[in-house]
Protein backbone atom coordinates (compact mmCIF):
# COMPACT_ATOMS: atom_id res chain seq x y z
CA UNK A 1 0.00 0.00 0.00
CA UNK A 2 1.08 3.08 -0.94
CA UNK A 3 2.49 6.16 1.87
CA UNK A 4 -0.75 7.20 3.41
CA UNK A 5 -1.68 11.13 2.53
CA UNK A 6 -3.74 11.63 5.62
CA UNK A 7 -3.46 10.34 9.81
CA UNK A 8 -7.41 10.63 10.21
CA UNK A 9 -9.65 8.03 10.79
CA UNK A 10 -12.50 8.91 8.46
CA UNK A 11 -15.59 7.04 9.53
CA UNK A 12 -19.20 7.49 6.97
CA UNK A 13 -22.07 6.84 8.04
CA UNK A 14 -24.75 6.00 5.24
CA UNK A 15 -28.29 6.47 3.61
CA UNK A 16 -29.30 3.15 1.89
CA UNK A 17 -28.32 3.83 -1.54
CA UNK A 18 -26.62 7.22 -1.39
CA UNK A 19 -23.36 5.17 -2.41
CA UNK A 20 -21.68 5.60 0.76
CA UNK A 21 -19.90 2.66 0.64
CA UNK A 22 -18.49 3.08 -3.21
CA UNK A 23 -17.50 6.96 -2.17
CA UNK A 24 -15.76 5.33 1.05
CA UNK A 25 -13.63 3.27 -0.82
CA UNK A 26 -12.86 5.79 -3.23
CA UNK A 27 -12.07 7.86 -0.85
CA UNK A 28 -9.57 5.58 1.23
CA UNK A 29 -8.31 4.78 -2.52
CA UNK A 30 -7.38 9.00 -2.96
CA UNK A 31 -5.52 8.47 0.70
CA UNK A 32 -3.81 5.68 -0.01
CA UNK A 33 -5.24 3.99 3.61
CA UNK A 34 -7.53 0.88 4.59
CA UNK A 35 -11.10 0.96 4.09
CA UNK A 36 -13.37 -1.55 6.32
CA UNK A 37 -16.44 -2.50 6.03
CA UNK A 38 -17.99 -5.70 6.29
CA UNK A 39 -14.30 -6.51 7.37
CA UNK A 40 -15.15 -4.98 10.56
CA UNK A 41 -17.41 -7.90 11.05
CA UNK A 42 -14.81 -10.69 10.05
CA UNK A 43 -12.04 -9.28 12.29
CA UNK A 44 -14.43 -9.06 15.11
CA UNK A 45 -15.11 -12.37 14.48
CA UNK A 46 -11.76 -13.63 14.52
CA UNK A 47 -10.49 -12.39 17.55
CA UNK A 48 -13.95 -13.44 19.23
CA UNK A 49 -14.17 -16.63 17.86
CA UNK A 50 -17.46 -16.15 17.19
CA UNK A 51 -18.98 -17.29 13.72
CA UNK A 52 -19.04 -14.49 11.33
CA UNK A 53 -22.43 -15.72 10.09
CA UNK A 54 -23.62 -14.27 13.85
CA UNK A 55 -22.05 -10.94 13.03
CA UNK A 56 -24.04 -10.64 9.49
CA UNK A 57 -27.18 -11.29 11.12
CA UNK A 58 -26.49 -8.67 13.92
CA UNK A 59 -25.54 -6.19 11.71
CA UNK A 60 -26.61 -2.82 12.36
CA UNK A 61 -29.64 -4.27 14.41
CA UNK A 62 -30.64 -2.19 17.23
CA UNK A 63 -31.80 -4.74 20.42
CA UNK A 64 -33.24 -4.06 24.05
CA UNK A 65 -32.71 -0.89 25.70
CA UNK A 66 -32.11 -3.69 29.01
CA UNK A 67 -29.66 -5.69 26.75
CA UNK A 68 -27.95 -2.32 26.13
CA UNK A 69 -26.98 -1.21 29.22
CA UNK A 70 -26.08 -4.84 30.37
CA UNK A 71 -23.26 -4.42 27.00
CA UNK A 72 -22.52 -0.88 28.35
CA UNK A 73 -22.11 -1.86 31.73
CA UNK A 74 -19.93 -5.05 30.88
CA UNK A 75 -17.59 -3.09 28.23
CA UNK A 76 -16.48 -0.47 30.56
CA UNK A 77 -14.80 -3.63 32.73
CA UNK A 78 -13.33 -5.38 29.02
CA UNK A 79 -13.09 -8.82 28.09
CA UNK A 80 -11.89 -9.98 30.89
CA UNK A 81 -15.12 -9.30 32.94
CA UNK A 82 -16.48 -12.12 35.08
CA UNK A 83 -19.65 -11.58 33.33
CA UNK A 84 -18.67 -11.54 29.54
CA UNK A 85 -18.70 -15.78 29.45
CA UNK A 86 -22.53 -15.84 30.62
CA UNK A 87 -22.99 -12.51 28.34
CA UNK A 88 -26.26 -12.87 25.90
CA UNK A 89 -25.10 -13.59 22.41
CA UNK A 90 -26.55 -10.20 21.37
CA UNK A 91 -24.27 -8.74 23.77
CA UNK A 92 -21.05 -10.18 22.93
CA UNK A 93 -21.93 -9.60 19.35
CA UNK A 94 -21.73 -5.45 19.90
CA UNK A 95 -18.82 -5.81 22.24
CA UNK A 96 -16.66 -7.19 20.01
CA UNK A 97 -17.53 -5.27 17.24
CA UNK A 98 -16.90 -2.16 19.36
CA UNK A 99 -13.23 -3.14 20.22
CA UNK A 100 -12.42 -4.65 16.63
CA UNK A 101 -13.05 -1.02 15.49
CA UNK A 102 -10.89 0.29 18.07
CA UNK A 103 -8.19 -1.86 17.87
CA UNK A 104 -8.40 -1.33 13.84
CA UNK A 105 -8.61 2.32 13.95
CA UNK A 106 -5.37 1.67 16.44
CA UNK A 107 -3.70 0.47 13.66
CA UNK A 108 -3.61 3.29 11.48
CA UNK A 109 -5.71 5.99 9.26
CA UNK A 110 -8.45 4.00 7.29
CA UNK A 111 -12.20 4.46 6.61
CA UNK A 112 -14.79 3.15 8.35
CA UNK A 113 -18.44 2.44 7.15
CA UNK A 114 -21.54 2.36 9.37
CA UNK A 115 -21.82 0.36 12.55
CA UNK A 116 -21.10 3.21 15.33
CA UNK A 117 -17.59 3.58 14.31
CA UNK A 118 -17.44 7.61 14.92
CA UNK A 119 -18.85 6.80 18.22
CA UNK A 120 -16.42 4.10 19.10
CA UNK A 121 -13.91 6.56 18.05
CA UNK A 122 -15.81 9.67 19.94
CA UNK A 123 -12.29 10.14 22.25
CA UNK A 124 -9.66 9.56 18.75
CA UNK A 125 -8.00 12.62 18.22
CA UNK A 126 -7.87 11.89 14.47
CA UNK A 127 -11.75 10.88 13.91
CA UNK A 128 -13.41 13.34 10.93
CA UNK A 129 -16.89 11.78 11.26
CA UNK A 130 -19.07 11.91 7.82
CA UNK A 131 -22.89 10.91 6.82
CA UNK A 132 -23.81 10.56 3.23
CA UNK A 133 -27.27 10.91 2.37
CA UNK A 134 -29.36 11.72 -0.73
CA UNK A 135 -32.99 12.20 -1.55
CA UNK A 136 -35.09 9.36 -1.99
CA UNK A 137 -35.67 9.32 -5.83
CA UNK A 138 -32.43 9.10 -6.62
CA UNK A 139 -31.28 6.13 -3.97
CA UNK A 140 -35.04 4.23 -5.72
CA UNK A 141 -33.27 4.83 -8.73
CA UNK A 142 -29.31 3.61 -8.07
CA UNK A 143 -31.03 0.90 -6.22
CA UNK A 144 -33.35 -0.32 -8.93
CA UNK A 145 -30.26 -0.11 -11.82
CA UNK A 146 -28.14 -1.77 -9.55
CA UNK A 147 -30.13 -4.85 -8.33
CA UNK A 148 -32.29 -4.98 -10.89
CA UNK A 149 -35.52 -4.05 -8.60
CA UNK A 150 -38.73 -2.42 -9.71
CA UNK A 151 -39.14 0.95 -8.21
CA UNK A 152 -41.56 -0.72 -5.04
CA UNK A 153 -38.72 -3.03 -4.29
CA UNK A 154 -35.66 -0.60 -4.15
CA UNK A 155 -38.16 1.48 -2.24
CA UNK A 156 -38.95 -1.14 0.16
CA UNK A 157 -35.84 -2.68 0.95
CA UNK A 158 -34.45 1.43 1.51
CA UNK A 159 -37.11 2.01 4.25
CA UNK A 160 -36.14 -1.00 6.00
CA UNK A 161 -32.62 -0.53 5.69
CA UNK A 162 -32.55 2.93 6.61
CA UNK A 163 -34.68 2.46 9.62
CA UNK A 164 -32.64 -0.53 10.94
CA UNK A 165 -29.65 1.21 10.65
CA UNK A 166 -30.95 4.65 12.47
CA UNK A 167 -32.64 2.47 15.27
CA UNK A 168 -28.83 0.71 15.51
CA UNK A 169 -27.04 4.14 15.80
CA UNK A 170 -29.80 6.10 17.84
CA UNK A 171 -29.91 2.99 20.17
CA UNK A 172 -25.93 2.26 20.81
CA UNK A 173 -24.91 6.09 20.84
CA UNK A 174 -25.93 9.09 22.24
CA UNK A 175 -26.82 11.17 18.70
CA UNK A 176 -29.19 10.64 16.15
CA UNK A 177 -28.50 8.78 12.86
CA UNK A 178 -28.67 11.57 10.00
CA UNK A 179 -28.30 14.54 12.25
CA UNK A 180 -26.16 16.80 11.23
CA UNK A 181 -24.80 17.88 14.63
CA UNK A 182 -23.88 13.88 15.00
CA UNK A 183 -21.59 14.13 12.31
CA UNK A 184 -18.50 16.68 11.38
CA UNK A 185 -19.45 16.59 7.62
CA UNK A 186 -23.05 15.85 5.91
CA UNK A 187 -22.85 15.34 2.09
CA UNK A 188 -25.57 15.21 0.09
CA UNK A 189 -24.71 12.48 -2.91
CA UNK A 190 -27.92 13.51 -5.59
CA UNK A 191 -27.20 17.27 -5.35
CA UNK A 192 -23.01 17.25 -5.56
CA UNK A 193 -23.15 13.59 -7.54
CA UNK A 194 -21.01 11.08 -6.85
CA UNK A 195 -17.52 12.36 -7.66
CA UNK A 196 -18.31 15.84 -6.21
CA UNK A 197 -19.18 13.83 -2.84
CA UNK A 198 -16.11 12.36 -3.33
CA UNK A 199 -13.79 15.52 -3.89
CA UNK A 200 -16.06 17.30 -1.19
CA UNK A 201 -15.34 14.45 1.61
CA UNK A 202 -11.14 14.58 0.31
CA UNK A 203 -11.11 18.81 1.04
CA UNK A 204 -12.86 18.56 3.98
CA UNK A 205 -10.13 15.90 5.11
CA UNK A 206 -7.52 17.80 4.40
CA UNK A 207 -8.76 20.87 5.57
CA UNK A 208 -8.87 18.69 9.11
CA UNK A 209 -5.57 17.76 8.55
CA UNK A 210 -4.20 21.38 8.23
CA UNK A 211 -5.96 22.59 11.48
CA UNK A 212 -4.59 19.88 13.76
Amino acid sequence: MQEAKTSSIITIGREYGSAGRHIGEEVARYFGIRYYDKELLERAANESGICKELFENHDEKATSSFLYSLVMDTYSFGYSSAGFTDMPLNHKVFLAQFDAIKKLAAEGPCVMVGRCADYALAENKNLFSVFVHADLDFRVKRISQLFDKTEKAARDIITKTDKSRASYYNYYTNKKWGAAASYDLCVNSARLGIEGSIKTIINAVEIFDSNR
